[in-house]
Parts: structure tokens; sequence; C-alpha cells
């Protein structure tokens, strides 16, 4: 008798204790509120220069986004809220406004971008856009802050004006003032010369010397290539009185074989050597190293700006729907713009949204491969709001006008 009774007894607490028991997942989802944020992009073929080095990454973008959504969801778990990542990578060549309309469509009103500024403006003016928060995380182009800025488009991505900005000041503060700029033949190595010489004017320095690269290197991998190259940059660099050797090379034609080849022993900034860049792979100040841990853990590779761009655009939405507690696109977008949203992005200062023109209010680092070097806005450069307003177009100056 007393076996069966507590083999009764057993029972009774089990059936209690099945009673008690949380509801099962698939009812905890049903409560869930959940925010779908779309991925839109392009694929572009791209070929290093030096194909033994770096490759480009298949997944470069949407692998910060991938992460993102992770990171949202962490947080979402406590506040009962759930974060999907849609993605669309349309082939090189293909219609990427059907693309976005496919996500529109499905009713997702947040898209992280990573295409050229055309593709971007051409998606931006669509009807089926105008009710859609655009994060631009692939395009540094100025213009698209300026004369070209539209009402539905945030941008993760410094600016150019912003990059040349952050170098500059860098270079004031080491009393580095008389600048030679070296520009290449593409159409990006000219934007980026002029947001140069915007902050080389800005910021009182001196360009003692503005020449574009012609020089067309024959067989780099024979036996004397390196010889050929080298005593062309001697040749191109000499006779110039200068203090940093700045380069404008965005699609890496030249840029790496200026170093230890100029004429006079000089420093290499720009988009070489001491590079201002949105992320760089030896930042670990600020916890950034928590992000880069998590970034090669989920894509076994270092995440790159435009990883960090996109990682920022999808984190800012999760951010301002915790904030704004909801996921309805009204409040969310209506946060997003607001003078409380702050988003921490492991560069020391809160990120923000600058109301003038919507580019992300952000530091910038300067780095070359294996450190980092500084971080802009230097100490010396003071604004009357915010330090990070030091860093590309400010209020006063800019040219956007929302339409």
């Amino acid at each position: 008798m007393p076996g069966r009774l507590v083999r009764r007894l057993i029972i009774a607490m089990v059936v209690a204790c099945t009673m008690l028991a949380p509801l099962p997942v698939a009812a905890e989802e049903d409560a869930t509120a959940t925010l779908r944020i779309g991925f839109l992009a392009q694929a572009v073929k791209r070929s290093p220069p030096q194909p033994y080095l770096d490759a480009p990454p298949a997944d470069e973008g949407v692998a910060g986004a991938r992460l993102a959504i992770d990171d949202d969801n962490t947080t979402g778990r406590f506040t009962g809220q759930q974060f999907v990542l849609e993605e669309t990578v349309m082939p090189e060549g293909g219609d990427v406004a059907a693309g976005f309309r496919t996500l529109a469509g499905e009713g997702i009103r947040f898209v992280t971008t990573d295409l050229p500024a055309g593709a971007l403006l051409a998606v931006a003016e669509l009807p089926e856009a105008m009710d859609v928060t655009l994060f631009n995380a692939g395009a540094p182009d100025d213009e698209l802050r300026a004369e070209k800025c539209r009402a539905n488009l945030l941008h993760t991505l410094p600016s150019r004006a912003m990059l040349a900005d952050g170098l500059v000041e860098y270079l004031l503060t080491k009393q580095w003032r008389n600048i030679f700029l070296v520009t290449g033949p593409t159409e990006a190595d000219r934007a980026y010369a002029t947001a140069l010489k915007r902050a080389i004017d800005k910021f009182h320095a001196r360009l003692v010397a503005d020449k574009p690269w012609t020089y067309q290197p024959g067989a780099r991998r024979s036996d004397t290539g390196h010889y050929a190259i080298g005593a062309e940059v001697a040749r191109f660099t000499q006779g110039f009185s200068y203090d940093v050797l700045v380069v404008a090379d965005e699609d890496d034609e030249f840029g790496d074989y200026l170093a230890y080849a100029t004429y006079d022993p000089r420093p290499i900034a720009g988009t070489h050597g001491l590079v201002s860049t949105a992320w760089a792979r030896p930042h670990q100040e600020w916890g950034a190293t928590q992000l880069q841990d998590r970034f090669l853990h989920k894509a076994k590779r270092w995440m790159t700006d435009r990883d960090y761009a996109a990682w920022l655009a999808v984190r800012a939405v999760g951010e301002a729907a915790t904030r704004a507690q909801s996921v309805d696109p009204g409040p969310v977008a209506a946060y997003l713009r607001g003078d409380k949203f702050e988003l921490g992005g492991y560069k020391g200062l809160p990120l923000s949204f600058r109301p003038w023109d919507g580019q992300m209010r952000q530091a910038i680092l300067l780095a070359d491969a294996r450190a980092l070097i500084s971080v802009s806005p230097q100490a010396a450069f003071l604004h009357q709001f915010s330090p990070l307003d030091t860093l590309g177009v400010d209020r006063p100056e800019s040219q956007c006008h929302f339409r």
C-alpha cells in the first residue's frame, strides 16, 4: 500500500506540473510581434588587381545585415518582438526595380540597400517606395546627400565628404598641412578627389600638387615589373615639397604601389596606406571586439565597411522598434528620424541621423592593415551641437531639399 500511495502522489504531481508548464513555443511565437526588414542588392562582378591577395567577398553587405537580425532578435526575446530579414539579390544586369517591388508588395516598409547611386535613386523614386524607408549601405556619393537627396532615403555608409574630412582633420593634428593629391582615372576616383579638395579648403590645409595618375604598367608579375613601377612613382613625385601623399584610387588600380617608392620619404594616406573608413579590421575599442568576434564566427571572414553599414541599418530599425515599443512602420520610422534616436555603433559616440540630409552621424576610423591609428572627429575640432557634425556637410551648407 505505501508503494501504491507514493506512485499515486507522483502521478498527481506530474499532472499538476504539466498544467502549470509554460505554453508551447508555437503559441509564444504566435503572440510575438514581427517586423520584416528587406535587403536589396545587385551582384557586381569585381576582380581584385592582385588575385592572390584578398578577393572581394561574395556576401559583402548582406553578411552584416544577417548578423544585425540576430542582434535584433537577441533584444526581441525580451521585448516580445521578432525580426525577419528578407533578402533579394538581383543578378548583374537584373531588374533592381522588380526586386524592390517584390519586397514592397509583401508589405515590407524598411529596406536596406547595397546599390550604386543610379540604381538606388531609381528605386527611391518608384511610386511603391514613397512609404518605404530605404537605407543606403553601399553608395558613398555626396550628391545622394545633397541635390539628389530623397525624403525616403537614409544613409548608414559614410559619404565621401565624411571620409575626406576625417582624414584631413587627422593630417592637421599631425601638422601635415602640405598635401600632394594623386587621382586615379575612374569617376569614383575623381569624386573622392573632389571631396578631398573640399576638405583641404574647409580646414585650411594646403594643396601643393594635384596630379592624375595615367601610368599604365606592363606585366606587373614579370621579373622586373616592380622596377618600372618604382621608377615611375619616383618620377611622378619628384620636384614637390609636401608632407603627405594622399591617394584617390577607389578601384585599387595603383595605390598599393606608391608606398616606399616616392622620391622623398613621405607617408601615404587616402584610399591606401592610412585609410579613412567606416570600419576596419584592427578596430577593437569601445567593445568593438565583440562585434568583430560575432561577425567572424558567423561569416567566417572579417567585417568590411559595407558589412558594417548594412549592420547599422538593420540594427537601427531594431533599436527604433524597441524604443517605440512597436513593430508598426509608422511609429518606428518616426522614432528613427526623431531627436531621441541613438544607436551604439562601437565607435564611442552614439550614432543618429541628421535631419537635413538623412546621413547617419558616425566617427571615421583611420587605420592601416594592421593597426587603428586614430578616430575622427579629432579633439581639436569643435562643433556647437555635435563633434560628429564636423565630418561631412553641416546643416548651413547643405544642398539637400527633400522631395
